[in-house]
């Protein structure tokens, strides 16, 4: 599972009719189908069924105690680095301290819950792509730094459960579990 914000359906549909014309099919990106495109802000591993109830209290007390916030898409990057790729994203701006702020209470939420995290540090992104081995994608951050997306309110954040190799072409099958309500309007 994962806690996640979502960008709204104009951010989407924005997002979409830039990467739409730059879809290849037969190269070596997978790309992430725009129904999965997210921010993660906590992933969790392994969420016991005995810690769900408890992780969705903590995860509804913590998103009220956080204001909405404004966010857009722009600029691009590759993990770990752009010569040896395994991931293609998109930057986020705006209100990035507020967003940091949130992903650390979806942790510790999490934590209260007994629930497991993933001890990475956050890194704001939405992934476009994925490569099953290391490649240069200097070409496609040229491309990705060029699109500048909308900015949308996040006005609340989602709990989702990952099913691994259950989506088209062996990809994952995301169903969000639940979604809480952020404080106030962005």
């Amino acid at each position: 599972m994962f806690v996640a914000a979502v960008p709204s359906e104009a951010a989407i549909a924005d997002l979409a009719r830039f990467v739409e014309p730059r879809l290849d099919d037969g190269g070596p990106l997978r790309w992430t189908s725009q129904d999965q495109w997210h921010l993660t802000l906590t992933f969790l591993p392994a969420v016991p069924d005995d810690s769900l109830d408890e992780l969705c209290d903590q995860l509804a007390a913590t998103a009220l105690r956080r204001q909405a916030l404004a966010l857009s898409l722009s600029g691009a990057g590759a993990f770990p680095n752009p010569a040896r790729a395994k991931a293609l994203w998109l930057g986020v701006h705006g209100d990035t301290d507020a967003l940091a702020h949130l992903a650390t209470g979806t942790r510790n939420a999490a934590v209260r819950s007994g629930t497991e995290v993933d001890g990475s540090r956050f890194r704001p992104h939405l992934t476009l792509a994925r490569l099953g081995r290391p490649i240069d994608v200097t070409r496609w951050l040229r491309i990705f730094d060029s699109y500048a997306g909308p900015s949308w309110a996040v006005d609340d954040i989602a709990l989702v459960e990952s099913h691994l190799g259950e989506g088209p072409r062996g990809r994952p099958r995301y169903r969000t579990h639940a979604t809480f309500p952020l404080l106030g309007q962005a």
